[in-house]
């Protein structure tokens, strides 16, 4: 099977802790503190690679996480820090987002990649809180958990042709005439299941890649039928091959149904360049047909060509025109537009009650709540210091928080109290 879809859940690694420690060295009579920095948890980053052409082995792994930071040590030694992963998907895939849809990448060349999750940073340890007036401190920060994300893997093939039609226009035949791919072939419709490329080669300076789509139908870009799932395909590709089976019915209204599936699923689809191509004329009838068909199409100001795939009559003319017309395009591949991660102002913060008690919620408190380290008597005495200087604090007074009410700030659970007539948070847990 051919998978060209796939949902990832990505977690960074957290940061390592900070450490409290104190040297303990000849000729150093008081000593002092020497608890070194946790490292940095490592990042998530995803790169396209040429040898990968299918998304299948996210369907055997959907959770990647990155390697955590080594905690900080005495002597002032900083953790390690976590070793970044990388995956590797092919070259045209698409990075969402799941939530919000929010297009962090999209990976056309080899080797290009994007960082998808941020590694926390490491806790400081009892050395970076020396101060003057605290030579001695007995505070560390725990590290800040890294980034988690739900993704969505798109791929977009990479062509400069692709042949678009109705199911059994002989779109497979003729990939495997001019190429050396071996697409499946049948006299029943929806034979094509999925995409398949081939290099067409005509001489030794002039080739392009070919891609065959599985047939559309009548209410495609809505749903319907097998061709809706790999319309986002013809989107890399720079010129479009109509393909029209000459023994239908009724070939102009195919040629103008699949036209319509492709205006309906994107206006930038209708807008490309096209070769039509009236497909069997191998076939009995078609031959006769060929005047007829010739002048309806022309009455629409289309030029349309005679071929047979399956004998290869006319082909290579054919082959020399789609050669001749990509080379008046220009060879710009169309990539989704990388949307930049919304600015949020870190030190804002939002105050809301529930019957749960009361949430607080912003960046900046956030994480200091969870790199606090709850076991130390100073690390709690400096989170009630920040809560009083971001005015955080205060507006909690001001909303009508009481005595051992339940606050919120972020998952960490706190008791408000008192303490020598003075309102404080107090760990709950």
């Amino acid at each position: 099977m051919f998978f060209d879809e796939a949902v990832i859940r990505v977690k960074a690694g957290q940061g390592g802790d900070g450490c409290v420690a104190f040297r303990r060295e000849k000729g150093v009579p008081f000593g002092g503190p020497s608890g070194g920095n946790g490292g940095r948890g490592g990042d998530v980053h995803i790169r396209a690679v040429k040898r990968i052409n299918t998304l299948v082995a996210f369907q055997h792994q959907a959770l990647y996480i990155a390697d955590s930071g080594r905690h900080g040590s005495g002597k002032d030694q900083r953790g390690r820090s976590g070793e970044d992963i990388v995956i590797d998907v092919p070259m045209g895939t698409v990075v969402r987002e799941a939530k919000s849809r929010r297009v962090l990448g999209d990976l056309i060349e080899d080797g290009q990649s994007v960082c998808v999750a941020r590694g926390g940073r490491g806790g400081r340890g009892n050395a970076a809180f020396t101060t003057s007036t605290n030579q001695a401190p007995r505070i560390s920060e725990q590290g800040e958990p890294g980034q988690e994300f739900q993704l969505t893997l798109e791929l977009k093939l990479i062509a400069d042709v692709g042949l678009v039609g109705m199911p059994n226009a002989g779109k497979s035949t003729l990939l495997g005439t001019v190429s050396a791919a071996k697409p499946k072939t049948a006299s029943y419709p929806f034979t094509t299941l999925h995409p398949s490329l081939g290099v067409v080669a005509l001489d030794f300076t002039t080739s392009f890649v070919m891609a065959d789509l599985p047939g559309l139908i009548a209410g495609a870009s809505q749903g319907a039928g097998l061709g809706h799932q790999f319309l986002r395909h013809i989107e890399r590709t720079r010129l479009l091959v109509h393909l029209i089976d000459g023994s239908a019915m009724d070939p102009l209204e195919d040629y103008d149904t699949i036209n319509r599936e492709l205006a309906a699923f994107s206006s930038d689809l209708s807008k490309k360049p096209q070769i039509v191509v009236l497909n069997k004329a191998d076939l009995p009838g078609v031959e006769d047909m060929w005047p007829l068909y010739q002048e309806a199409f022309a009455e629409r100001g289309v030029e349309v060509h005679r071929i047979s795939a399956i004998t290869g009559d006319k082909v290579r003319p054919l082959l020399w025109q789609i050669a001749e017309r990509l080379s008046e395009i220009p060879d710009e591949i169309p990539t989704e537009t990388v949307t930049p991660a919304p600015k949020e102002d870190e030190s804002a913060f939002t105050i809301r009650a529930d019957e749960d008690g009361w949430h607080v919620n912003g960046i900046n408190i956030e994480r200091a709540a969870i790199m606090t380290n709850w076991d130390q008597e100073e690390s709690t005495a400096r989170f009630q210091r920040i809560l009083s200087a971001t005015g955080i604090k205060l507006a909690l007074r001001e909303a009508g928080v009481q005595t051992g009410d339940t606050v919120f700030i972020g998952n960490i659970e706190l008791e408000w109290g008192w303490r020598d007539g003075e309102e404080e948070q107090k760990d709950y847990l």
